[in-house]
């Protein structure tokens, strides 16, 4: 594939239409909060993007007619995605629902399926996903050189979490492909997430979350090798279950072992700077559906994320074994996988409004050492996104989030159970290190 996916690094998108998709059916207007635990996000847009071999059975032209009367029909109920964000009179954004619409573009792309230089998203993928200017959600819809369809969506994280964009997707093609009624009705009901009365402080949260105006300035690196890329790997699935035995006797959850085996990397790579560190960050988002919101079959719609997160000593990270380093991971977490730690997180950012606060991790990142956040996309339902000519065959969430620290998401291969593709959002130095230190684990990905 190399010589391909050199060859195709350059190739162009040509956008051939541009129109504003709205709901089937007339909405009335309304203003939709974001919950406490939306506020938590700063304006960031997350992409997803799947491959599509050549349909067979209709023509390129009928799968975006498809696409876009099933988009429609689906905005009906995940109405949030028709709004616009806006400021209200405190000055925190907010949701209008007026049925604006969805930007949908339609493109043409130079280059064939084969060809995508699928490692370095950056150069390929970003492409093939819209830059979102208006709305909550745009989405491409790209013709490659080899009938192959590209469907890629980008939406702003305020609105909606990874989980609630799964929903979404899976909707969408349940209606594609006129598999009605829908399996996942989203519930927006934000008195999910109200504070308590009395409100009750938890002074942990500091360690975790901290004001907007607390942060301080993004550090400017003029080091090629301190410059944030993004990266895809493969891990086979007998890989993870070695990984997993070699991290723990007890049998750690495979994020838990696959996160601290990445950890030691990122501190091994550490000690070789001509001014080390002392310490590192992990970051690990946590999902609370299940702990807040057991009577409500999970389809709640919006954020309900924490990023609990662990310090330790590179040295001890390096020098002890990873089991050592997977029960510290294990640590760290267990105090916030809690319906406690949820409730005391709503609280505290209630008294902190109207001031925007932020993930320690994300704002203040390698600061004072190497940081990185592990979110776990394994509940990427990409085979579940077919809109009616088939099951993608590559499927993948795009995030360069724009914090100071490395982002990491596994998600589940889209060809062969129990193996994972590995985004990875590290400085180019950490990315070139662990490539040398891990490639019996972390392979570059391959178009095969």
């Amino acid at each position: 594939m190399g010589e391909a996916a050199e060859q195709a690094r350059d190739f162009h998108v040509t956008t051939t239409r541009k129109q504003l998709i709205t709901a089937a059916l007339p909405l009335q207007d309304h203003w939709l909060p974001l919950s406490n635990l939306d506020l938590l996000l700063p304006p960031v847009h997350v992409s997803v993007c799947f491959c599509y071999k050549k349909p067979h059975t209709i023509t390129n032209s009928v799968a975006h007619e498809t696409l876009k009367t099933a988009l429609a029909e689906t905005l009906v109920s995940y109405y949030a995605f028709a709004g616009e964000i806006v400021t209200n009179t405190t000055g925190e954004p907010e949701i209008l629902c007026n049925n604006r619409g969805v930007d949908f573009i339609e493109a043409g792309a130079d280059v064939d399926l084969r060809e995508l230089n699928l490692y370095d998203p950056d150069e390929s993928i970003a492409k093939l996903v819209p830059i979102k200017k208006h709305g909550v959600i745009a989405i491409q819809v790209t013709n490659l050189k080899c009938g192959s369809i590209v469907v890629g969506c980008t939406f702003d994280h305020r609105v909606a979490d990874a989980y609630s964009m799964n929903m979404f997707l899976v909707s969408w093609a349940e209606i594609s492909r006129s598999d009605v009624p829908i399996s996942c009705v989203p519930s927006f009901r934000r008195s999910l997430l109200n504070p308590r009365r009395p409100l009750i402080m938890d002074s942990s949260i500091d360690q975790m979350y901290i004001p907007v105006t607390s942060s301080p300035p993004p550090q400017e690196t003029t080091n090629p090798d301190s410059i944030l890329a993004s990266r895809l790997y493969y891990i086979k699935a007998d890989a993870l279950d070695e990984l997993q035995t070699l991290a723990s006797s007890s049998k750690r959850r495979k994020l838990e072992s696959f996160s601290a085996f990445l950890w030691k990397l990122v501190a091994k790579h550490a000690a070789t700077d001509p001014v080390p560190r002392k310490n590192s960050k992990l970051g690990i988002v946590v999902d609370g559906r299940k702990r807040l919101m057991e009577q409500e079959n999970n389809t709640y719609f919006g954020n309900v994320l924490s990023i609990p997160l662990g310090g330790q000593k590179i040295d001890d990270l390096i020098n002890k074994p990873l089991s050592w380093v997977t029960e510290e991971v294990h640590r760290f977490l267990e105090s916030s996988v809690t319906k406690e730690h949820f409730l005391n997180l709503i609280d505290w950012v209630e008294t902190r409004r109207p001031t925007p606060t932020v993930s320690r991790i994300y704002s203040t990142g390698s600061e004072d050492g190497p940081a990185f956040v592990v979110s776990s996309g394994r509940s990427f339902p990409v085979t579940q996104v077919d809109f009616g000519w088939g099951s993608p065959v590559f499927g993948y969430y795009h995030f360069p989030w724009g914090g100071s620290a490395g982002y990491v998401m596994p998600m589940p291969s889209s060809v062969v159970e129990g193996d994972w593709m590995v985004y990875l959002h590290l400085t180019k130095g950490q990315l070139k290190f662990i490539e040398e230190e891990a490639s019996q684990v972390l392979k570059p990905i391959d178009n095969n």
